[in-house]
């Protein structure tokens, strides 16, 4: 996980909101090093032992629901690349046809088996293939789709440095984001001038202390956080 060179980064990244965080996190070569080496071990290891319950989450989503097992949905990750998440679908089919992009806890498209997997935020496991291919970190900034990073301020842009990942402090903060949204009329308005810039505060913040040890604690306070 090495950083291109300043001037090689794409315009939106070369500006000076964003140098200080490049400069810190180029000290940081070493760690970025082990952590992409964490990343694929750590993958490996968890699709081998968690292959039952994958299959069984699969089986419980065909039978509750119509539609694919996985859901796909384009976000945004290192320097502003593209790509496909994947989650387990929780939601009926076309979802993102018939509503918001944000979802709230009472979102009448969220389906039983659904409820449950966003509940124990075990839709989340399937985006282990998406760290093997090297689109998401395990821990790192959640990706967010295009049409919300185009509303980024110059220096949010510092927070794609890195690829994007699957929980991080500000996921802790904001594991019960839907909650917020509940009766709310326009989430996405909610979001964008509410949530989303203080979800960025935190973010910029942990990029500003990134280290392997501090990305160790955000992951067993996560695990923690999943059981309570």
């Amino acid at each position: 996980m090495r950083l291109k060179p300043f001037a090689e980064l794409p315009a939106a990244f070369q500006r000076e909101e964003v140098r200080p965080y490049y400069e810190y996190l180029v000290q940081k070569h070493l760690q970025l090093t082990i952590k992409r080496m964490i990343d694929v071990v750590l993958a490996l290891l968890l699709c081998v032992l968690l292959s039952p319950f994958l299959l069984l989450t699969a089986i419980a989503i065909k039978i509750d629901s119509k539609g694919p097992v996985l859901y796909r949905q384009e976000r945004v990750t290192q320097y502003g690349r593209h790509f496909f998440i994947y989650k387990f679908r929780t939601m009926v089919a076309n979802a993102d046809k018939i509503g918001a992009a944000v979802t709230k806890s009472d979102d009448s498209r969220i389906t039983r088996v659904g409820r449950a997997l966003r509940r124990l935020h075990f839709d989340e496991f399937s985006q282990l293939f998406n760290v093997l291919k090297g689109d998401m970190t395990f821990v790192g900034v959640r990706p967010e789709v295009p049409k919300f990073v185009a509303h980024y301020t110059p220096e949010m842009w510092a927070t794609l440095l890195l690829p994007a990942g699957l929980t991080s402090r500000c996921s802790i903060a904001y594991r019960n984001e839907n909650d917020k949204l509940e009766g709310v009329t326009d989430p996405e308005k909610v979001y964008l001038e509410e949530i989303l810039p203080d979800k960025m505060r935190i973010n910029l913040r942990e990029m500003r202390k990134f280290s392997l040890l501090r990305e160790a604690k955000t992951l067993f306070d996560t695990i923690l956080c999943a059981f309570h």
